[in-house]
């Protein structure tokens, strides 16, 4: 025995070492890819601030705690049609309202009948 790490040695301590990078590059892209979404919810936020009222934003807040998906559906919305520029001055209560039924999807009614 020489002291000298065997071929078998050395291969494991490649591996090892390949796995840490891969382990590191994958958390960066993590990070990264958390700091992309948080800089997007951050914009949307500061356009929904800047588009809708305080009344409009205090309903859509109702909603987000009831139906969370449906709130993030109408926030898309309301965003693409900022960006769009078909949105005119602020969204205001009633308008959400209108926005809100339109993209409720249709309940269905159940009727029982009793013989």
């Amino acid at each position: 025995m020489s002291g000298e790490p065997t071929d078998e040695e050395l291969e494991e301590l490649r591996k090892k070492k390949m796995e840490q990078l891969q382990e590191r590059q994958q958390g960066g892209e993590g990070e990264a890819r958390e700091a992309q979404r948080q800089q997007a919810e951050a914009q949307k936020k500061a356009l929904l601030r800047k588009t809708l009222t305080d009344g409009a934003r205090q309903r859509l807040n109702s909603v987000k705690m009831s139906k969370p998906e449906f709130a993030e559906q109408v926030e898309q919305q309301v965003v693409a049609l900022a960006r769009s520029g078909r949105v005119q001055g602020k969204i205001d209560e009633d308008q959400m309202k209108s926005l809100l039924q339109e993209l409720q999807p249709d309940k269905q009614d159940f009727n029982i009948k009793r013989r």
